[in-house]
């Protein structure tokens, strides 16, 4: 059956408007207690302004200066938003009432929902999709602590501390699954950072974090998306909420938790184990221009840096720094993450060997030495000298020592520089008095990046050129198999095959689709078989047909280079009795003779039905190495051939490829090809085929060959 499933699109800016932007709030279980979760969203939310507020509780009157109503319903005027803050058994009814009353959207605080793993609380948090669905009402939650929108200053939530904590309205726009893990990133407000809106998702009962995605896409307010990610239900609106972002250029800083990939050991081929699920999450946020950071301390850093940097000018960076080691550090960063160093061109060359000491480095990375302390004018005269240089699209200066008296007062030479040339600094905090001085004032300049780490520094600068390249990239393909032949052709070989396919129908269907696999001849007893070797020309390989061993080499039911037919004898009476040890007791339709193929480069392509993404072209070295190295690239499929060959580009044993220590170079475009039709055939058939298996491919310097191959049928 197909793997798309039949979702909700992601909500638009509009649809959640009046949850996110409200006009109204009603507190739905707004109590006496000071402490209750009802009364620390009322102080939230003091700062307000414009914004009427409502309290729901049954006695009516008034509680902590707001006016209360027995039911939502008895609200005068419309509801934008109610926050629900109420235990869990009262959550569905309450809901169901404001969906009655025309209520714009809920926030749900309660947990112990469908987290608990109870068929009963499941059913619960499964009511509150339907009514969502139902009437048109977004709901958030539940199990979240709740949201804020920082640019009109309502704090929609009940952590407490939002009131007094020191929230600029900014550029950066957070979501998180985790409220808590959310609010440790949102407290970079307290050393200079800015948000327009904290989002949390909680269960994803209804709003999820692609719909977050969605409105921050289109809030004019925010210019970068972070998102603090867990897990999804559906892969397929990610991808749409990340095109939608891409293509009105707001960058998503995404950090992905959970990346192990549970499931895989359960996987019948090579590339099943291969292509986790968080090989899939990865290609996804390839696809899209979603910048994937590894580690939480990135996501601000690498977000600020974002939001004041613009669209970069050219991709190199100049390293301008007063220690000599520090440049050594930078420019060992620069080196693990591809940011091109060039050296400047002339005219900065001679400015530089005019300012700089005999002892310092008139060069990229460029050293001014400690002498810029007695000449601070040095500084800014090399720094405009290489940023004026067309070869670079931005500086970094690695900022050691923090002194009271010097380095506040380098703040606007440094400010003042990305200012005038219109090109980002990104300043390395290395010293370990984080908090030193100057700290908090680089921090808050709009025009200085601030990084407490060299590595997450470059990492983003290579996120910043990577990002650019992917949108101005084409988002059409060209097919490689175009029109519905290969397709159809498939589709017949697939129904003909039946549930399980052996490796000769699965040849039979990559076939169709151009890749190029070897001839072989079924036979059923050895004077068969040595007729068929001396047809085909020795040496020859015999292999058991069945569609019940996957994995021929391990049962060993495979004889290579067989050289006369007294070995293909032998070999067949060998691989037979193999067959009759497998348990349990396998379908041998016969056996396989095939030529032998010649010594090359072993590799693996093939493809994985993800359930969130669909399918997926995976390549890798192959043959028995498939799965020690683990050498392999992801991708989402179809991919066109620049992107095949981009994947090749990826492997560690890249290499091996181009010719290694005098090895002639393999056929690439002959492997692309093959990687291509692959992921055309797994496109096309993704509600037949869940796994596709062709190992080895064998690469010499004018030909790539399909040795053997497997499919997996979906179901």
């Amino acid at each position: 059956m197909p793997w798309r499933r039949n979702h909700r699109p992601i909500y638009s800016h509009a649809e959640l408007k009046r949850v996110i932007e409200p006009k109204s709030i009603a507190i739905v279980g707004l109590s006496s207690n000071e402490t209750s979760f009802g009364a620390r969203t009322l102080v939230n939310l003091k700062l307000c302004q414009g914004v009427q507020i409502y309290g729901v509780n049954p006695r009516g009157g008034e509680l902590h200066g707001v006016r209360c109503f027995p039911t939502i319903a008895e609200v005068p005027g419309p509801v934008d938003c109610a926050i629900v803050a109420t235990p869990r058994e009262a959550v569905v009814a309450l809901t169901e009432q404001c969906a009655k009353a025309g209520v714009g959207g809920c926030v749900v605080y309660a947990s112990d929902f469908a987290e608990t793993g109870i068929p009963e609380r499941m059913q619960q948090q499964e009511r509150l999709t339907a009514i969502a669905g139902a009437a048109r009402m977004p709901i958030v939650g539940p199990n979240c602590i709740g949201i804020i929108n920082n640019i009109v200053r309502a704090g929609m939530l009940f952590l407490g501390g939002y009131d007094t904590a020191p929230w600029r309205p900014g550029p950066i726009g957070l979501i998180s699954q985790s409220g808590a893990l959310g609010y440790t990133l949102a407290q970079a407000c307290e050393r200079g950072g800015n948000y327009s809106h904290y989002l949390t998702a909680g269960n994803q009962c209804d709003v999820d974090v692609c719909d977050y995605i969605s409105y921050l896409t289109e809030d004019p307010n925010c210019g970068v998306i972070t998102c603090l990610l867990e897990g999804l239900k559906d892969g397929e609106r990610l991808m749409e909420a990340g095109e939608k972002a891409l293509t009105a250029d707001k960058p998503i800083v995404l950090y992905k938790m959970g990346t192990g990939s549970a499931g895989a050991e359960a996987a019948m081929s090579h590339t099943g184990s291969l292509a986790g699920a968080d090989a899939a999450y990865r290609a996804a946020f390839r696809r899209h221009g979603i910048i994937a950071v590894d580690n939480l301390e990135q996501v601000y850093e690498t977000a600020a840096f974002l939001a004041k940097a613009g669209k970069p000018k050219a991709p190199g960076v100049a390293i301008l720094t007063s220690s000599g080691g520090a440049g050594v550090i930078a420019a060992d960063k620069a080196e693990k993450y591809n940011v091109a160093l060039p050296q400047p061109g002339a005219a900065a060359v001679a400015v530089l060997k005019a300012t700089i000491p005999e002892f310092g480095a008139a060069r990229n990375p460029c050293d001014v030495t400690a002498q810029v302390i007695n000449s601070p004018e040095s500084f800014n005269i090399c720094g405009r000298a290489l940023l004026q240089d067309a070869a670079y699209g931005a500086m970094v200066i690695p900022q050691g020592v923090s002194v009271r008296e010097l380095t506040p007062a380098r703040v606007p030479v440094v400010s003042g520089l990305a200012q005038a040339m219109a090109k980002p600094i990104c300043l390395i905090w290395m010293t370990e008095w984080l908090e030193g001085p100057g700290s908090e004032l680089y921090e808050a300049n709009p025009y200085v990046a601030m990084f407490r780490s060299a590595d997450r520094c470059f990492a983003a600068l290579a996120a910043w050129n990577w990002r650019e390249a992917v949108r101005r990239a084409p988002r059409g393909r060209v097919r490689l198999a175009p029109g519905g032949k290969p397709a159809a052709a498939a589709k017949r070989l697939l129904a003909q095959a039946g549930t399980k396919l052996t490796e000769r129908e699965a040849k039979e269907v990559l076939a169709a689709y151009g890749v190029p696999v070897t001839g072989e001849r079924l036979v059923g007893d050895r004077e068969a078989a040595v007729q068929a070797a001396e047809a085909l020309g020795f040496p020859v390989v015999l292999k058991v047909e069945s569609p019940d061993i996957a994995h021929k080499t391990e049962a060993g039911v495979v004889r290579l280079n067989l050289a006369d037919g007294t070995a293909v004898r032998a070999a067949y009476d060998a691989v037979m009795a193999a067959a009759g040890k497998v348990r349990p007791k396998p379908e041998v339709r016969g056996v396989l003779v095939q030529p032998m193929i010649g010594a090359g480069v072993e590799l693996i392509v093939g493809s994985k039905l993800d359930p969130q993404f669909g399918p997926m072209v995976v390549v890798g070295m192959g043959g028995i190495l498939a799965e020690l190295l683990r050498d392999t690239a992801v991708e989402l499929a179809p991919v066109d051939r620049g992107q095949a060959l981009a994947m090749l580009q990826r492997l560690s044993a890249y290499k091996l490829l181009t010719g290694f220590r005098g090895s002639a170079p393999v056929a690439l475009d002959r492997l692309a090809d093959i990687i291509v039709g692959v992921s055309e055939l797994a496109a096309d058939q993704a509600g037949a085929i869940a796994e596709i298996d062709v190992n080895p491919v064998i690469c010499g310097a004018d030909r790539a060959i399909a040795v053997d191959a497997l499919i997996v049928r979906a179901g």
